[in-house]
């Protein structure tokens, strides 16, 4: 936590000098730390136009930051995991060795190595293809079109979503060359390095080797993104002003881009203010699910919202314990996610009375800022250039505290676990 913070403050620092803006003027700190703060924690939020706000070295400067906080979110979280593992014997596989040794420089260096070596593979591929079609497809120059292509690459796979475009990516909603590589990209940092692991030795199908983590995290996802596909399409397929205007290859494309950003990536290609409060609501709650665990995404993430689910089906049954695809999940597993979830939730609770009261704007749009930020998504209704100085510090925090706070959190729970010596007499409490 206190890298991430050193981090933001410099890049606080950079972006408040003169050269960081179009206009040679510094930026005011309020502006500077938001913008740092959302790169960092690979959010998308934005108070100013990217490129019409910020110079050349502006956006270096960012983009290093989305890179930082990317890469270095997926390190710190899978060397937790690994420490985690190694601490409580959880048999889940973040690297190459045995799960029985223990943890060393050999670890650290595959884990280190294995994150920059996946974040490297998909930035270059997504690149390529988004320079190729920029330069073919829209006369860019090869230099412009490298450029945006790098850009857009690293924000995507980072699940930032930060655009070189007033407008996010709108003026290519119909593009599924843009559409569809964007989407492949943000799913792919979306699933974290642990699950690339999985499917890195296990190539050639053995389903059966894949640990749990592994089949939830792309169980969940896939549920997730067909659900959310469904809903948004249906919601908004006669809205004029979003899905309407388009035929309906128009349509299906843009209603799946819609259901894969709000795992955490923050673009978009229609106008969010523009949705109908159903397709708001679908959204917050893909957004504050996220994406998998030890990745760039955001939010509770996929197998804590699972595993919840597993644990209620579980009670429905009247079964004592919870069993999930031919494993048993232990007690200390189910109450760490009951209880990220929950100050999840008590956090966004806050944070969203602060801005109804300190702000003009309804529950609807506040609610969704409010998730989008804590979820490090990025996806706006339009008003968060226009919140007060402390609504945009508290957003500010959300997005820190929704970066670093699941992580730390479930990982300071499973290492200071510990056993009792004794137990009190037994009292069952009505419940419901």
């Amino acid at each position: 936590m206190t890298a991430f913070g050193y981090v933001v403050a410099a890049g606080t620092a950079l972006l408040m000098l003169p050269v960081a803006t179009e206009s040679g003027e510094s930026s005011d700190f309020v502006t500077a730390l938001f913008t740092a703060t959302t790169s960092v924690c690979v959010t998308g939020l934005v108070v100013t136009d990217t490129a019409g706000h910020w110079s050349t070295f502006g956006e270096l400067v960012i983009l290093a930051l989305v890179q930082i906080g990317g890469l270095g979110i997926m390190t710190l979280a899978s060397l937790l995991g690994l420490l985690i593992t190694r601490r409580i014997g959880l048999r889940m596989r973040l690297t190459a060795q045995a799960e029985s040794k223990a943890l060393g420089t050999g670890d650290m260096r595959r884990v280190l190595t294995g994150v920059a070596l996946v974040s490297l593979t998909f930035e270059t591929v997504t690149a390529t293809v988004l320079t190729i079609r920029f330069a073919t497809g829209y006369g860019y120059d090869i230099d412009s079109a490298a450029y945006h292509g790098v850009f857009h690459a690293i924000t995507a796979f980072n699940n930032a979503g930060l655009a070189l475009y007033p407008d996010s990516l709108t003026r290519f909603a119909t593009d599924p060359w843009i559409c569809v590589t964007v989407c492949l990209a943000v799913l792919a940092g979306g699933l974290g390095f642990p699950v690339w692991i999985e499917l890195w030795r296990h190539s050639r199908g053995m389903l059966h080797r894949w640990s749990l983590h592994a089949k939830i995290t792309l169980s969940t996802t896939a549920l997730l993104l067909v659900l959310g596909t469904v809903a948004i399409t249906t919601l908004e397929w006669n809205n004029p002003d979003t899905l309407g205007r388009f035929g309906v290859g128009g349509r299906l494309l843009t209603g799946f881009f819609h259901a894969v950003m709000p795992r955490s990536a923050g673009y978009n290609v229609l106008d969010v203010g523009e949705f109908r409060p159903g397709t708001l609501l679908v959204n917050d709650i893909l957004m504050f699910i996220g994406g998998g665990s030890a990745s760039t995404a955001g939010g509770i993430k996929v197998t804590t919202f699972a595993l919840l689910a597993f644990v209620i089906l579980t009670e429905i049954r009247g079964e004592p314990t919870v069993h999930v695809m031919g494993r048993k999940v232990p007690a200390t597993a189910q109450r760490q996610a009951l209880a990220v979830a929950l100050l999840s939730v008590g956090t966004v609770m806050v944070a969203t009375l602060f801005l109804l009261t300190t702000t003009p704007f309804g529950l609807d749009v506040v609610l969704f800022e409010v998730i989008s930020a804590f979820g490090t998504v990025g996806l706006s209704t339009g008003i968060t250039p226009h919140l007060s100085g402390p609504a945009t510090v508290v957003l500010t925090l959300l997005m820190f505290l929704g970066r670093i706070g699941p992580i730390t959190l479930a990982s300071a729970l499973a290492l200071r676990e510990h056993t009792r010596r004794y137990e009190l007499p037994e009292e069952r409490p009505i419940v419901g």
